[in-house]
């Protein structure tokens, strides 16, 4: 692989915050035309890292490039070229959602029709709300759509799922799949191995600062083997055996069944669980809320950490 078939690689990047030791040596190196799920538990390193990528943080050693610039030597090429939605964004509270993305827009030079971008992730109908009045979940979602601005040519996503309701998730994963289609790169941390198997084609694996594991994620998806059960809280106007038929003939679904006002749906994989959200959000009905029971993905950082 050249340097140009690359759009973020990293050589021996470091940065250590007094005594402690943050990122480690780091060398990823993610294609263009990639979704990259970059992986660990809360501490591995991951936001630093992407601190690093979008020239928030310097770091101590090493070097990152993206487009093949280095991001210490041309930090206003990479930022006109890519979309960041950091873990601690936070809106300004008297603005509305319009005029953060106009404002968005405004930073990149970028022709944009806000009303188009909030629809897309879901908030037309609070565009003009102030958004210290958003929850949670509707500031990722704002954060995610300025971070569309401008058709940009990578997406840095840190922990995007974080404070999304189930149909939240949907959507996020609906426009990660429409971007990278679009010819975009996506780049996003997570510490939910479901979140990156769903849309993602490639991995790497962080834990204790130190890169311990890269590789596909089918070939991730097998070490992590084992069927996943999810159980839904269905809120639903019809009735749920129709809910149930629905994800019933979701591929990779083994056995569903209703119990106690559950949907519990015995998956394949963990991967599946993201198609059985969707097929309940297309009936109509939401989820509330949900647990899965399986190999989680500690247990993936346990077989790599026992051997480092």
């Amino acid at each position: 692989m050249t340097d140009t078939d690359l759009i973020i690689e990293t050589e021996q990047l470091t940065k250590r915050f007094g005594p402690v030791t943050a990122v480690s040596d780091l060398d990823i190196e993610v294609p263009a035309g990639s979704v990259y799920g970059f992986l660990g538990p809360n501490g591995a390193g991951k936001s630093t890292t992407i601190d690093m990528l979008v020239d928030l943080v310097h770091p101590t050693s090493g070097a990152a490039r993206l487009f093949g610039l280095d991001t210490r030597s041309s930090p206003v090429e990479i930022r006109r070229r890519t979309g960041v939605l950091l873990e601690g964004f936070t809106p300004y509270p008297t603005l509305s959602g319009r005029e953060h993305v106009s404002l968005a827009a405004s930073t990149k030079d970028a022709a944009v029709d806000p009303a188009t971008v909030l629809e897309r992730v879901d908030l037309h109908e609070a565009m003009d709300r102030r958004a210290g009045g958003y929850s949670r979940g509707m500031t990722r979602r704002l954060g995610l759509a300025m971070a569309l601005v401008g058709e940009p040519d990578l997406l840095v996503l840190d922990e995007p799922t974080a404070g999304l309701d189930p149909h939240g998730v949907v959507v996020l994963r609906r426009i990660i799949r429409e971007e990278n289609e679009r010819g975009a790169t996506v780049f996003f941390s997570s510490h939910v191995l479901s979140q990156v198997e769903a849309v993602c084609d490639r991995a790497g694996i962080l834990s204790d600062g130190r890169l311990v594991a890269e590789d596909d994620v089918q070939e991730l998806r097998e070490t992590v083997g084992g069927e996943t059960v999810l159980r839904a809280r269905i809120r639903t106007d019809g009735p749920m055996s129709a809910v149930r038929d629905r994800v019933d003939d979701v591929d990779g679904v083994q056995e569903v069944h209703l119990e106690d006002g559950e949907l519990v749906a015995v998956c394949e994989s963990e991967a599946v669980i993201a198609r059985v959200l969707s097929a309940i959000d297309q009936s109509g009905a939401t989820v509330p809320s949900f647990e899965t029971d399986g190999r989680s993905l500690e247990r993936v950082f346990e077989s790599y950490t026992d051997e480092v």
